[in-house]
Parts: structure tokens; C-alpha cells; sequence
């Protein structure tokens, strides 16, 4: 499985992810620092809202295979800024995340266009929580260039 790095706003769903693809019981906890499971990089929500962490994010993203930009549905901002891909060297995937929590068709394809804005090459759909979706981004990643 290739090596993905999560980067997201707080609350946006990364750690609860990373839960659901390790298969551990999910529960709410805050990430306050990096943290490093086998295949994936749990960022802090912190560091793609400040601009004086990218230079972080940028260096982790070397020790990954693909960046995913999390998009909580639910948001109604533009956590990443237009083009915000162009700062990693790495592909860029856009997962939208809380589906199950859409008002409707509309709120998803609302992420859609703000995670497409944001320059990510593919998007999923998912719910952690329904476990909706995971499995095909899994099959994406285990997926052979």
C-alpha cells in the first residue's frame, strides 16, 4: 500500500481515517502532533491552517507516496488555497469526508469543487464512521503503478 500523508483542517476526519483503515476502534481524539502509522501520516489540523507549518508539511510529504487533502463536508470554507497541490512534489488525492452528514447532493459536490480547486488529481467520497468508501481509497492505494 502506498504511504499517504493526511492534511486537513481540525475536525476534518484524518484521524478518525486512519483508525477505520488500521481497524481499530474509533473514537474521537485531538491529534496535537504528527503521528506515523505504518502506511500513513496523521497530520494536525493546525498545520495546513498556518502558514508557518507548510514547511513542515512539505518535508513530511517526502517521506510519503501521495498526499491526502481531507475535506470535512460539512465545511462551508476553503480550507486549502487555490492550487495549494503545486507545494508538494507528490500526487495529490482529495478525500471528502463525513458523507454521511451531507444536507444533501449539493454539500458534496460543494467539497468536491473546493478539494478540485485545490489542484488534487482524484477524489473519494467516505464515511469513516459507515465505513463507506474506505475500501475503494484502500484499493487505490494498494493499487500497482
Amino acid at each position: 500500500m502506498k504511504k499517504i500523508m493526511l492534511i486537513g483542517s481540525v475536525g476534518s476526519g484524518k484521524t478518525t481515517l486512519c483508525q477505520r483503515i488500521q481497524g481499530e476502534i474509533l473514537k474521537y481524539k485531538k491529534t496535537q502532533s504528527v503521528e506515523f502509522y505504518s502506511q500513513m501520516i496523521d497530520t494536525p489540523g493546525e498545520f495546513v491552517l498556518h502558514r508557518r507549518f507548510y514547511s513542515a508539511l512539505q518535508m513530511m510529504a517526502a517521506s510519503s507516496d501521495i498526499i491526502g487533502f481531507v475535506c470535512n463536508v460539512t465545511e462551508q470554507s476553503q480550507t486549502f488555497s487555490p492550487y495549494f497541490a503545486q507545494n508538494f512534489t507528490k500526487p495529490c488525492i482529495g478525500i471528502i469526508t463525513k458523507i454521511d452528514l451531507a444536507s444533501n447532493e449539493e454539500a458534496i459536490i460543494n467539497a468536491e469543487k473546493r478539494l478540485e480547486l485545490a489542484g488534487v488529481e482524484k477524489i473519494f467520497r467516505l464515511s469513516a464512521v459507515e465505513d463507506k468508501g474506505v475500501a475503494e481509497l484502500i484499493a487505490y492505494l494498494s493499487k500497482e503503478e
